[in-house]
C-alpha cells in the first residue's frame, strides 16, 4: 500500500481540533459521551485529545508522550488534513452534494492522505442513520479513482477493519455495520474480492476484524441475490439504485447499437445525471463492442463524441478501460480473444485522441500476463521432462533440485501446474508411477494452497480428462484421498477444491464424492496408503497411523534418556524419508510443550547426517506453523517459542532463510534453546 509522503501512518488515536463541530445530545445539548460525538463523529477513539492524558496513570509512559509530541511536530500537514476531512464529511452529510465534496477534497491537494478520509467518512457514518450510511457508500463509489486513488481506498478499509476492536467500544454493532460497508464496497467495484482473504491473513487471532471479514463474506456476499440486497440495505439516499443506473445504461447502449441515433444516446447519458458513474458507460460500451463486432464502430463513435463534448471526462474514460483490464481474465471465459480485442480497441481510441493510453496503469499488467503465459508454457514442457525422468530414476532429491532452479516463486501458478501435470502423467501410467507420484507429492514442500489449486484445476478439467482416461474418477479420487492421508492436504481442503464451480452432474463432482467415500471407509488410512502397492522403493507398507505412532514412541524413548545414534537409526529404519516432516513436526511440538532442548539436538543431528533433508525440515516447520492456533490453547507462549526455533533453525542452516509464518508473532531471541 502507498504510504503518505509526509508524516507517519496515523494510529487509531488521533488528536482532535476544537474547530470541529460536535454532535449535541437531544436532551440537554451537551456533547455526547463526554465531549465526543461517538465513534467517527470526532469521537474519542478516532480523535483523542492529548490533553486528556493522565500523567498519574500507572501505565503512563513519558517516552510515549514525547513520541506523540514529536509526531505532531513531524506531520503538521496531516494534522491539518484530519481537521479539514472531518469538516468536509459533516458538510457532505448536511448537503448531500457529491460534486462539491469531490472538489473540496481535490482542493486539499494531499492525495497521499486520502485513506484517512475514507476511514473518517465510514467511521462517522457508522454512528449515524441509514441515510448517512448510504450517502457514505455512494460518495466513495463516486470518488473512486477520479478523486481518491484505489490504493488509498484499499488502505482506508484496511485501517478500518484493523481498528474494529476499538470501534466496537462506542458502536456495539460495529461488526455488522462495517461488514456491510466492506461488502458494499466489493459490490460497487471499489474493493477487490481478494481484500477479504488478504485481511484475514494479516489480522491477529481473536481480532474483531476477523469477525467483520467473515460476516462480509458469509453473511452478505455469499447470499443469493447479494448485490441487490446489499445495495438496498440502507434504503438508498437517491431515488435510483446502482442496479437501476446499470440497467438504464444497458438499455440506452442496446437501443443505440440498433438505431444508431447518437443524439438520443447523448441525451440519455445527460439525463442519467451520474457524472461520477460514467466509467460504467465506458466499460459496458467497450465490452458490447467486443461482443458485437458490427456495433463496434457505432459504440466507439459514441464514446468519442461524449469525450469531445466533455460529457464523459478523460478520467472516467480511463477508469472504464482500467476496470475492463482488471477483469480481462474473467472476460476471456466468455470472449475467448478478449485480450486481443481489447488491445485493438485501446489502440483505436488512442489513435483517435479520446483515450490516453499512458494513463492505463494496468496495461503493463496485461503485458505482464503475456510474459507469464509464455513462462508457464515453457515450464509445462520442463515439468513434463522432470516428471518423466523421475518415473525412470525415482530420484526425489533430483526433482527438488530441478524445481529449485526454476524459481517457482516468481509466478504462483507454477507449483499448481506442476501438481496437475504430475498427476495427469501418473494417471495415464501403471500403479508404480501412481505410487511414485504420491510419494513425490508428499516429499515436495509446496504450500497447501498450491496443491489445492493443482487439484482444483484437475477437478475442473475432469470432464475433458475423462475423454482420454476413462477411469479418471477412480484414479483422481484416490490421489485426493492419498494426499489427505499423507497430510499433504487437510480434509477440509476437499470442500475448498470443490467450491461452488463444480456442477452436480460433472465428472469432477463424482471424483469428490468418491474421495469422501474412500476417506470415510473403515481402516481407510491403511487401505489408501497401500492402494498402489505400498510406497514403491520407499515405504514398508505400514499404515500411516502406525508410522505416526512409531515416531511418537521413539521420540518419547529418546526424551527419557535414549541414545541419539539409536534414535537416528530408528528414524532411518522407518523407510519413509518422504514422511520425515512428521518427525520434525512431533519434535517441535515436544520442544514447545515440554521445553526439552535434547530433542532439538536430535533434529540437528538428523539434518547434519542427511537423514532429514531441508525440504522435510521446512515442511515440518510449516505444518507446525499451520497448527499454532490450536497449540496455543495448551501452551500460551507457543508462538513465541516457535518463533525462537525458527530463528535458531535458520541460524544453523537447517531451515531456508525465506521461511516465514504470518500469524505467529515472536521474539527474535532463542529463548534458551542451544545446539
Amino acid at each position: 500500500m502507498e504510504q503518505p509522503s509526509e508524516g507517519l501512518d496515523p494510529s487509531l488515536r488521533i488528536s482532535t481540533s476544537p474547530t470541529v463541530r460536535h454532535t449535541k445530545d437531544a436532551v440537554n445539548g451537551s456533547p455526547i459521551k463526554g465531549g465526543c460525538g461517538g465513534k467517527g463523529i470526532c469521537g474519542a477513539l478516532l480523535d483523542t485529545d492529548d490533553n486528556d492524558v493522565d500523567t498519574n496513570d500507572p501505565n503512563y509512559n513519558t517516552s510515549e508522550e514525547i513520541d506523540k509530541i514529536a509526531m505532531k511536530k513531524v506531520c503538521p500537514r496531516f494534522e491539518q488534513y484530519k481537521k479539514k476531512a472531518a469538516v468536509i464529511v459533516e458538510e457532505y452529510f448536511a448537503t448531500d452534494d457529491v460534486i462539491s465534496t469531490a472538489n473540496e477534497i481535490k482542493d486539499l491537494e494531499m492525495p497521499n492522505y486520502s485513506y484517512y478520509f475514507v476511514k473518517k467518512l465510514i467511521s462517522m457514518a457508522m454512528d449515524r442513520h441509514d441515510k448517512e450510511k448510504e450517502m457514505a457508500a455512494v460518495l466513495l463509489s463516486s470518488l473512486y479513482a477520479d478523486v481518491i486513488d484505489p490504493r488509498q481506498v484499499y488502505k482506508g478499509f484496511s485501517n478500518l477493519v484493523e481498528s474494529a476492536d476499538d470501534l466496537i467500544v462506542d458502536i456495539p454493532d460495529t461488526v455488522d455495520v462495517l461488514a456491510l460497508f466492506v461488502a458494499r464496497a466489493v459490490v460497487d467495484d471499489i474493493l477487490p474480492p481478494a481484500f477479504l482473504k488478504k485481511e484475514m491473513d494479516v489480522l491477529p487471532d481473536g481480532a474483531k476484524g476477523i469477525d467483520v471479514i467473515k460476516r462480509a463474506e458469509k453473511g452478505y456476499l455469499s447470499a443469493p441475490l447479494h448485490a441487490e440486497i446489499i445495495e438496498r440495505r440502507w434504503g438508498g439516499s437517491r431515488n435510483k439504485t446502482v442496479d437501476d443506473v446499470k440497467a438504464k445504461i444497458d438499455n440506452l447502449l442496446r437501443e443505440y447499437a440498433v438505431s444508431g441515433d447518437k443524439k438520443e444516446a447523448i441525451r440519455c447519458i445527460h439525463d442519467l445525471k451520474v457524472p461520477f458513474f460514467h466509467h460504467e458507460i465506458v466499460k459496458r460500451a467497450v465490452i458490447m463492442a467486443m461482443e458485437r463486432k458490427k456495433a463496434e464502430g457505432k459504440l466507439l463513435d459514441l464514446l468519442k463524441t461524449a469525450s469531445e463534448e466533455c460529457l464523459i471526462n478523460s478520467s472516467q474514460i480511463s477508469k472504464g478501460f482500467t476496470r475492463i483490464i482488471d477483469s480481462i481474465d474473467d472476460l476471456s471465459l466468455d470472449i475467448p480473444n478478449a485480450k486481443e480485442l481489447l488491445r485493438s480497441l485501446i489502440s483505436k481510441a488512442a489513435s483517435e485522441g479520446w483515450l490516453c493510453a499512458s494513463s492505463l496503469k494496468q496495461v503493463s499488467f496485461s503485458e505482464k500476463k503475456l510474459v507469464e503465459d509464455s513462462i508457464m508454457k515453457v515450464f509445462k514442457a520442463k515439468a513434463q521432462s522432470i516428471i518423466q525422468e523421475y518415473f525412470l530414476t525415482g530420484d526425489v532429491l533430483e526433482v527438488n533440485s530441478c524445481l529449485e532452479s526454476e524459481n517457482l516463486s516468481s509466478i504462483p501458478e507454477l507449483k499448481a501446474i506442476f501438481v496437475k501435470r504430475l498427476i495427469m502423467l501418473a494417471m495415464d501410467r501403471k500403479k508404480r508411477e501412481k505410487e511414485m507420484a504420491s510419494v513425490l507429492l508428499s516429499s515436495l514442500y509446496f504450500p497447501a494452497d498450491d496443491v489445492v489449486n493443482g487439484f482444483t484445476m484437475l477437478i475442473q478439467s475432469a470432464d475433458d480428462i475423462a475423454l482420454d482416461i476413462p477411469i479418471v474418477v477412480e484414479d483422481l479420487a484416490m490421489f485426493l484421498a492419498r494426499a489427505v492421508v499423507d497430510d499433504v492436504l487437510a480434509p477440509l481442503h476437499l470442500e475448498e477444491i470443490g467450491g461452488n464451480s463444480v456442477k452436480p452432474d460433472s465428472v469432477g463432482n463424482q471424483v469428490l464424492k468418491m474421495a469422501h467415500s474412500l476417506l470415510n471407509a473403515r481402516l481407510s488410512g491403511e487401505r489408501i496408503l497401500r492402494c498402489w502397492g505400498g510406497g514403491g522403493s520407499y515405504t514398508n507398507g505400514c499404515a500411516i497411523e502406525d508410522v505416526k505412532d512409531q515416531i511418537g514412541k521413539l521420540l518419547e524413548e529418546f526424551e527419557s534418556g535414549g541414545d541419539t545414534r539409536e534414535a537416528c537409526r530408528c528414524i532411518t529404519e522407518l523407510g519413509m524419508p518422504f514422511f520425515h516432516h512428521e518427525v520434525v513436526k512431533k519434535s517441535l511440538v515436544a520442544i514447545i510443550e515440554r521445553k526439552n532442548d535434547r530433542v532439538w539436538r536430535l533434529l540437528k543431528e538428523c539434518f547434519n547426517t542427511g537423514i532429514i533433508t531441508q525440504i522435510q525440515m521446512t515442511k515440518g516447520f510449516g505444518r507446525v506453523a499451520e497448527s499454532l492456533d490450536d497449540l496455543t490453547l495448551d501452551v500460551p507462549d507457543a508462538k513465541r517459542q516457535f518463533g525462537s526455533l525458527v530463528d535458531l533453525a535458520k541460524a544453523e542452516g537447517c531451515l531456508d532463510s525465506s521461511f516465514s509464518f504470518n500469524k505467529a508473532t515472536h521474539s527474535t531471541e532463542n529463548n534458551g534453546y542451544h545446539s
